[in-house]
């Protein structure tokens, strides 16, 4: 299985009301240092395999988007699962971080 496939993988088993980074993503999918593949992956691949790409955010805790659209639209998506975003767009990975088995 490739990269892309097993963070596809891993993106789609999220559950809602959780959240995963890049980072964490792109090392548990073979890649520790391919966070900015994982942005590749969920730019050209989310349509197309309906991934909740708005689970996915910076090792900040924090909405990685600029664009100021797309930031509301990930923030108003966490906050509709009952995930509490500050208005700067930083959620607590302590309460909201999914950590999945990886070894089943």
């Amino acid at each position: 299985m490739s990269f892309t496939e097993r963070a596809v993988a891993l993106i789609k088993q999220i559950p809602s009301g959780k959240v995963m980074t890049y980072g964490q993503i792109a090392g548990l999918a073979g890649s520790p240092r391919g966070a900015r593949q994982v942005v590749r992956v969920l730019h050209s691949m989310s349509k197309k395999h309906k991934l909740p790409w708005h689970r996915v955010i910076n090792s900040k805790g924090e909405i990685g988007f600029k664009d100021e659209e797309m930031h509301l639209v990930q923030k108003l998506s966490l906050e509709a699962e009952g995930i509490i975003v500050s208005s700067e767009g930083r959620l607590d990975l302590k309460v909201y971080l999914y950590e999945p088995d990886v070894h089943k």
